[in-house]
């Protein structure tokens, strides 16, 4: 009894450590992309996963899919590239590097932005748009000083915001992705 109790405590223990995540994909973009989808930091599930939005519970590729009125593309690595640039959306991280507990976004320290330079010199990107409230804080302090552009908030598609993804504001402000893809 006493050794699961400990197996219990060191378990608790790891997930309330910080870890330094560096982020290890290059931006998927080309040069007809004309908006810019950022979250903050890659989730371990998506870091495990290989590519972005891996996590199975997070709602990322159906909701971009929903937002376009197309059908969710397939899960591999391949297809939702391919489908991103079809659709000229282009996807990135907002932070290069940072440490942060687990997947949760409001304990990130030490954050370093990602370099926006070169995607917005060679696309058509004219829109940011950063998922979630901790990307489009840490995006418009850090990185929206250098490029003289702030980012348009979008709701999380973390399963951490399910509350607020059954409510019509969720897709309201998706939506907005869409009518920037049509300017």
């Amino acid at each position: 009894m006493n050794r699961k109790r400990s197996l219990i405590k060191t378990t608790k223990k790891a997930k309330s450590e910080f870890i330094h995540v560096i982020h290890p994909w290059p931006p998927i973009y080309d040069e007809n992309s004309k908006v810019l989808l950022l979250g903050s930091l890659p989730s371990p599930k998506s870091l495990a996963s290989g590519f972005y939005y891996g996590s199975p519970q997070n709602i990322f590729w159906s909701t971009l899919a929903k937002t376009l009125g197309v059908d969710e593309p397939e899960k591999s690595k391949e297809a939702r590239l391919s489908f991103a640039l079809k659709h000229r959306v282009a996807i990135w991280i907002t932070l290069k590097e940072a440490d942060i507990i687990g997947a949760q976004d409001s304990t990130i320290k030490n954050p370093v932005p990602n370099d926006f330079s070169d995607i917005l010199k060679n696309s058509q990107i004219r829109t940011i748009f950063t998922e979630g409230k901790k990307a489009t804080e840490l995006f418009n302090k850090l990185a929206a000083p250098k490029i003289g552009q702030e980012s348009v908030y979008l709701p999380s598609t973390s399963p951490a915001n399910r509350a607020t993804q059954a409510k019509p504001i969720f897709m309201e402000r998706w939506n907005l992705v869409k009518d920037a893809l049509n300017d």
